[in-house]
């Protein structure tokens, strides 16, 4: 398999992004997006290694942000200053990230063969903002929800109109600067921020429910003041349907998206095992597996 950039759901771009939002969304081509973005990160992670568990887990919420309209973005110029920003907290699925924006021609394609973890490291086992594309440097858990609540609030006081989006691990929502950021998003009315939750229930050792129960989650979220909807993480439809409602709410609270979601989505044998989140595809007989079970393109 060589890294070629995928054609079959057009490239989202700041005018493509107003245009999909008022037509309506393919979404059987989101899903087979998703399918060609999984082999991607499967590649790599054969390649070089990487968190390819907890990459495949939010995979359908970035292809219905990034190709169905969702996210006003242009690939041809990153830094546009009106641009909605998507913010990765959870810097350990990077390797979805990086075929994202790569697919999409942020940067070369060629990158993620010859720079993922090898090389010069350009695109290294976390994000980093100098990497064309990637708002905010992120690894260490806890800190992408207070930085996009802040630049919501700057972007309140401007009079601009672009929206923050940034996705969460739920094992990260164990750390206490979560729950003090949602506080000051509720209190500020950062209605031009959505966080997304990748609630697959596993952390890096072990399932959530062992080590710190967030329940009830839902509620928690309620309770401090946010507009919260929960649903699943894997169907492009209903992602597609909570981002749209996003964009077009009246409220004046913050929201958040709680997206059901499985760890190692698509590869059964790595779905919802705590073991994988490190492990690499070093035997001949598990990757024969996994490219089986993504029907390797």
């Amino acid at each position: 398999m060589t890294f070629t950039k995928q054609t079959s759901v057009e490239q989202n771009n700041g005018a493509m992004s107003a245009l999909l939002r008022k037509s309506q969304v393919d979404i059987a081509g989101l899903e087979h997006k998703a399918k060609q973005i999984r082999n991607m990160i499967l590649q790599m992670c054969i390649s070089t290694g990487g968190h390819i568990v907890s990459s495949l887990s939010f995979v359908d919420i970035l292809v219905t942000l990034y190709y169905g309209g969702n996210l006003n973005f242009d690939a041809n110029n990153p830094e546009w200053e009106d641009r909605d920003r998507f913010f990765l907290s959870k810097g350990h699925g990077e390797t979805a990230l990086y075929a994202v924006l790569a697919d999409q021609g942020v940067f070369p394609i060629s990158w993620l063969d010859t720079r993922y973890r090898k090389g010069d490291c350009r695109l290294g086992g976390h994000p980093d903002k100098e990497i064309p594309g990637v708002e905010i440097t992120s690894g260490s858990l806890g800190h992408g929800l207070g930085l996009a609540a802040g630049i919501s609030l700057a972007a309140k006081m401007d009079n601009k109109a672009h929206l923050q989006f940034v996705l969460m691990g739920d094992a990260e929502c164990t750390e206490g600067s979560v729950w003090e950021a949602a506080l000051f998003a509720s209190k500020h009315g950062l209605n031009n921020l959505i966080a997304i939750v990748d609630r697959n229930r596993i952390g890096s050792i072990d399932f959530t429910k062992n080590f710190t129960s967030l329940e009830p989650f839902c509620e928690k979220w309620k309770s401090f003041g946010w507009e919260t909807t929960v649903c699943d993480g894997h169907d492009c439809k209903q992602l597609h349907e909570a981002f749209q409602n996003a964009r077009s709410s009246d409220t004046s609270l913050p929201l958040m998206i709680i997206a059901e979601t499985i760890k190692g989505k698509g590869i059964p044998f790595m779905e919802n095992d705590p073991t994988w989140h490190v492990r690499s595809l070093s035997s001949e007989e598990d990757i024969k597996r996994a490219k089986e079970a993504l029907r390797w393109q």
